[in-house]
């Protein structure tokens, strides 16, 4: 499970390293993708193949799915855990997302987000004060 807020750095060769819990997890290896408000979404192999799966089945009639499954897939890279648990960014995803020096990982339970830590902070502050109402909407589904 991949929970959890944590800061690092990156180094000057855009190597970032995982936080120790989240490595014990993931293997040897995730695929990093462009993510949803800005950030980027880190995947273990094996959740990579099950989300790349559903996506190779939807509509490729359906624009929003062509323009959705597009940046997502083509935006994606799998990357190496080095011997001392960072993973190297590449420019183009470092670029998208802002990252910096600093930079935040959020654990969302089957992936990992890396955001750049201003837009991460500026994030929480909005979505926390909709936290009764996304509460609310939850629990009309079930599931809160």
């Amino acid at each position: 499970m991949l929970i959890g807020e944590y800061k690092h750095n990156l180094d000057s060769k855009k190597r970032m390293a995982i936080p120790a819990k989240f490595r014990k997890e993931i293997g040897k290896k995730v695929v990093i993708t462009k993510g949803q408000d800005q950030c980027l979404s880190v995947y273990p192999i094996s959740e990579w193949e099950k989300v790349a799966e559903k996506l190779s089945e939807l509509p490729t009639g359906s624009a929003d799915v062509r323009n959705f499954v597009r940046p997502f897939l083509a935006g994606a890279i799998d990357v190496e855990i080095d011997a001392l648990g960072r993973i190297l960014i590449p420019d183009y995803l470092k670029e998208f997302a802002g990252l910096k020096d600093k930079a935040v990982i959020v654990g969302i339970y089957k992936r990992f987000e890396i955001w750049n830590e201003e837009n991460w902070e500026n994030y929480k502050q909005r979505i926390e004060k909709q936290t009764d109402m996304l509460a609310e909407k939850l629990g009309e589904l079930g599931v809160y």
